[in-house]
Order: C-alpha cells, then sequence, then structure tokens
C-alpha cells in the first residue's frame, strides 16, 4: 500500500475512533503532501513520488522536534508534549530506519562501490547511499560516518 492510501485509511480510522490528535495531525499531513503536489505541477510532475513525501515526512518531524526544544526552554510542557505526539504520527508512517551496524555495513559498501579514497569523493558515496537507501537511511548521520571513514 503506497503512502497516500496509508494516509487516506489513517484518517478514516481515526476519525471513526474520535481520536482529535491524530485526525488533526494527519490531516496536517495530508495538507501539506497537497501543497507539495502543487508546488511540483510547473515541472510537469500531478503527485511527487514516494521519495520526496518520506522526505516531506522527515521534515514535518524534524521542525516538531525543533518545536519540542522550544518549548522545553520556555517552559511550556503542554505544547511539547502536543509536539511529541504529533511526531509519533507522524513517524508511523515512515519507514523503519536502519541500526547503527546496518548503516555502517551500507556505507562501508557505497564506499567500495564508488571506489572513494578521499573526503573529495563523499559526494559520489552519498550518491550510491542516496540511490539505494533513501528511505531506510538517515542520511545526516550517513553522511557524518562517511567523511568519518574517508578522512
Amino acid at each position: 500500500m503506497d503512502l497516500r492510501s496509508r494516509f487516506t485509511a489513517a484518517l478514516k480510522t481515526s476519525m471513526i475512533a474520535k481520536d482529535g490528535p491524530q485526525t488533526s495531525t494527519i490531516r496536517m499531513i495530508m495538507a501539506k503532501l497537497k501543497d507539495s503536489d502543487i508546488a511540483a505541477r510547473p515541472s510537469g510532475v500531478d503527485q511527487i513520488p514516494e521519495e520526496q513525501i518520506i522526505s516531506m515526512l522527515r521534515g514535518m518531524a524534524k521542525s516538531r522536534r525543533e518545536s519540542i526544544e522550544m518549548y522545553t526552554q520556555g517552559n511550556r510542557p503542554e505544547l511539547a508534549a502536543k509536539e511529541a505526539a504529533e511526531i509519533a504520527v507522524i513517524e508511523g508512517f515512515l519507514p523503519v530506519q536502519m541500526d547503527a551496524s546496518a548503516v555502517e555495513a551500507a556505507v562501508d559498501a557505497a564506499i567500495a562501490k564508488a571506489g572513494a579514497t578521499s573526503v573529495k569523493e563523499m559526494g559520489k558515496v552519498m550518491a550510491v547511499l542516496r540511490a539505494k537507501y533513501a528511505a531506510t537511511l538517515d542520511m545526516a548521520k550517513a553522511g557524518a560516518l562517511v567523511k568519518a571513514k574517508l578522512g
């Protein structure tokens, strides 16, 4: 089942269950997705692909993590808890992330495949990783690991 179908099904389920916070979060996701689709239309794309949807979801979760940090510093635990609940819903749609050992193995394989020997060739390695593991790999963590291994 693709993500768009999962959003629709989850929205129906949460509405039937009268789960207000989950319903509102899924509606936010769907609104952001519609905005992204509309923004992509000038380039001839009706709907953005799954990889971009996953990237969009990761961005939404990241911005909420930053909000939690600010709300915690501002002594607003109720708002931080609301953001944390939204993150839980958003991350429920994301593919399971690779664990540390799997990330290291993927990075080693990508370095070997790209034939990289120095940090200057980091872009080649990242391109290999992005092509093969875009959905299940946190590129920021992988980038740091690639840099450490090549540096």
